[in-house]
């Protein structure tokens, strides 16, 4: 075992403070919507479903602009890549505070989510970059923490600037937020191929690897070829369940406590922190269960594989009795424990791409994974805005939810079975089930 330089260890924390921050500024972003969606339905005069749709568009457009973004990551770097989609995102995030209508609004959020695409494949590629392959889960688990920590931290922020300033100004304020971000991660980070790194460096970050490789870029025929390999089906529709989950809670959850638990605006900024708080528990945990497992023997994709399924199972299991029960302390009891277990899948998910491909391929991977998760996690809020016209409750949407969980577990668990390997050593590949 290598050990690791000053120089490196610098590096790998101001990587991972700027991708925590990042994520937290991105999940901010997104959460804008869910804190005023009563205030923008209002003022724009929109229905649930139209209100679906607004909240879909985003995260259509962040799905669909993940194929061209993991093939950009993996040749240009996430200095480039993250700099520029962190700003593109906070120009349409401030864009949205001047909106008048629904098709402006629509045109808003889709250049919101082609700004966010690169966010977590960009992670998963500097973890790739910057951390030897048996130390990766627990960054993996400490950046992705911003997907929890932003939406728990979403409801008091945001709400109080909502109640102090408008909803219009609080759409203004995170996008100048994020572009002062933007500019700090361009300014301070740099590529693993920027900096002259010494051999002991090189021997600690190749460490485990199944060969040395020099550096270099993945061809088109790589990327194509990843589209033959059951595991990269199996992560595709297994990540659907948990961002259709995910992206459930995260668009309607303050709604659904306003309507269907009759709280004030007030009180669920606070309220809905709290399941998001347990959630940051299950994303930290996460990495640490799977770097935990693969330091005692356990095969890089089961490490990674068996906390996925546990947590999808955990959370469906939980999700269904916080539909049906009618005391609101029970109801945030098991909302939370449902955010700890989808939230553990999330990020063992993303830990599990950076030990499924080679270096060179990660951000393809992660980025292709994050295609399948937010392509069918995007049904979530219009389909749970057309169950809420249609049923006045949330019951049949929570189900369903549990019921897609449920289903990607098994996918999980019977499809993604090896590492996709390099090209020229495919031939070494040994199940890992």
């Amino acid at each position: 075992m290598q050990a690791k330089s000053p120089r490196l260890k610098r590096i790998q924390w101001v990587a991972l403070t700027f991708l925590t921050l990042a994520g937290i500024v991105n999940y901010l972003d997104r959460s804008t919507l869910s804190i005023a969606n009563h205030s923008v339905s209002q003022e724009l005069g929109l229905s649930a479903s139209q209100m679906g749709l607004l909240l879909s568009a985003f995260s259509f457009a962040y799905a669909f602009s993940q194929l061209p973004v993991g093939v950009m990551l993996d040749r240009f770097g996430a200095r480039v890549m993250l700099g520029l989609g962190m700003f593109v995102w906070s120009v349409a995030q401030l864009f949205g505070g001047f909106v008048t209508t629904l098709h402006q609004f629509l045109i808003a959020r889709i250049a919101l989510g082609i700004g966010e695409a690169p966010q977590f494949p960009a992670g998963a590629k500097v973890v790739s970059e910057w951390f030897a392959l048996r130390e990766r889960g627990r960054p993996t688990g400490i950046f992705t923490t911003s997907s929890t920590i932003g939406p728990a931290l979403a409801p008091p922020i945001l709400t109080a600037l909502l109640l102090v300033f408008g909803w219009r100004y609080m759409f203004v304020i995170m996008g100048v937020l994020g572009i002062a971000v933007a500019i700090g991660w361009y300014i301070v980070y740099r590529n693993r191929a920027d900096v002259p790194l010494d051999a002991q460096e090189v021997s600690h970050l190749t460490e485990g690897e199944p060969q040395q490789r020099a550096e270099r870029q993945m061809s088109f025929a790589e990327w194509r070829g990843l589209f033959g390999k059951a595991t990269t089906w199996g992560m595709i529709f297994g990540f659907m369940g948990v961002i259709y989950m995910v992206w459930l809670y995260l668009t309607w959850l303050p709604a659904y406590l306003e309507h269907e638990r009759h709280l004030t605006i007030a009180k669920t900024g606070w309220i809905v922190s709290i399941p998001y708080l347990f959630g940051t528990l299950g994303m930290l945990s996460s990495g640490f269960v799977a770097d935990g497992l693969m330091a005692r023997g356990v095969a890089p994709i089961r490490s990674r594989k068996w906390p996925i399924c546990t947590g999808l199972i955990g959370a469906a299991l939980f999700t269904v009795p916080a539909a049906f029960t009618p005391n609101l302390t029970l109801a945030i009891v098991y909302l939370s424990a449902a955010m700890y277990f989808v939230n553990l899948a999330s990020g063992a998910a993303w830990a599990l791409v950076s030990v499924a491909a080679p270096r060179h391929m990660v951000a393809s991977l992660g980025s292709i994974q994050n295609f399948g998760g937010y392509f069918g996690g995007s049904f979530a809020p219009f389909i749970t805005g057309l169950v809420v016209d249609k049923t006045h409750s949330f019951v049949n949407a929570f189900l369903i939810s549990a019921g897609v969980a449920f289903a990607a577990a098994l996918v999980y668990m019977f499809v993604v079975r090896m590492p996709i390997q390099d090209s020229e050593h495919s031939a070494s590949a040994v199940p890992a089930v």
